[in-house]
């Protein structure tokens, strides 16, 4: 695999920096959502990353990338949001294949927060109801796993792009609705995120609450990501240099406004969730990323060696 990947990722000014995305890691796959990393699977994608690539802290490849420097099949690993699995399963698979990751974490959740889409997820699969009937949106049969997983794609889609505030509470609303009784223990506590810092990993911002910040006006931007790092480094004792978009989609989640305010608050580099690999070019505040979702070795490295191969992203407007 090695030498598949190197003609596309050579070492030096023509390296090309995957860096690979993931939110969660959880301990048993999950029937609503088959296809969410758990940890049997992290294993075997780390064991692989640990074989095929020279895997980096990611601003050791973001410093390198800009002199030149990067070895080749260069590659850096990412999560966001903040889930409290990247602590309890991620972490320990990580430290066993040596690696180190960058973990963005959205600030306004830690100590027993929980993100809208998970309020509707924890709604969703705790509801004892047979279906959920909302006001001005639909009724939802939740009968079995596939009625579920189809109410949560349509409950998710329906909120992704409204408003901050009339997306918590449309969430708010269909947890009432569902009668379930909702966890608070999703994501990260502040201790935990300290002690991924001791245990060797990365920390960056990722906003308060994790909101589009295209969306926002520039002053609720800013404030959205410089008290997000500001929580960071007050709880480190350390400087927080690195940022993710929420969602990141180019134009659609952040825009060329949210890139500037990135740049003047002294961010080191930013992150994206567009496809592709960075080249000397790519802008370093608008670095993409990308995961294979294959299950099999095969096919997960034929999407990778792609990935490498595809042009650049487009820049934010």
């Amino acid at each position: 695999m090695r030498a598949v990947f190197q003609p596309l990722s050579p070492d030096g000014p023509r390296a090309r920096l995957q860096i690979l995305i993931f939110h969660r890691v959880l301990r048993e796959p999950d029937p609503l959502f088959p296809g969410e990393m758990d940890a049997a699977r992290f294993q075997r994608v780390c064991g692989w990353l640990r074989r095929w690539f020279n895997v980096l802290p990611l601003d050791a490849a973001v410093r390198r990338r800009a002199n030149g420097t990067l070895p080749a099949r260069a590659a850096a690993i990412t999560f966001d949001d903040g889930y409290a699995d990247n602590h309890d399963v991620a972490l320990p698979i990580l430290q066993r294949h040596g690696l180190a990751a960058t973990f963005f974490i959205a600030t306004g959740f830690l100590d027993g927060g929980r993100m809208w889409n998970d309020t509707l997820v924890e709604a969703v699969r705790g509801s004892p109801l047979e279906a959920l009937t909302l006001d001005g949106v639909g009724r939802f049969a939740l009968r079995d796993t596939a009625s579920r997983q189809q109410a949560l794609t349509a409950l998710i889609q329906h909120a992704k792009y409204l408003p901050h505030s009339a997306r918590l509470a449309f969430a708010g609303d269909v947890a009432q609705a569902s009668q379930a009784a909702l966890p608070r223990d999703l994501m990260l506590r502040s201790q935990q995120v300290q002690q991924l810092a001791s245990g060797g990993m990365q920390i960056g911002a990722h906003t308060i609450s994790h909101p589009i910040l295209a969306q926002l006006s520039d002053a609720d931007a800013e404030r959205e990501m410089a008290e997000s790092r500001e929580t960071l480094q007050a709880l480190l004792q350390a400087p927080v240099t690195l940022f993710a978009y929420p969602n990141g989609r180019p134009d659609t989640d952040y825009n060329a406004r949210s890139v500037a305010l990135a740049r003047g608050l002294g961010f080191e580099a930013a992150v994206t969730t567009a496809w592709g690999a960075a080249s000397a070019e790519t802008d370093a505040f608008e670095l993409p990323r990308f995961t294979p979702w294959d299950h099999g070795k095969l096919m997960f490295a034929q999407r990778l060696w792609r990935n490498l191969r595809s042009p650049e992203p487009a820049r934010a407007r």
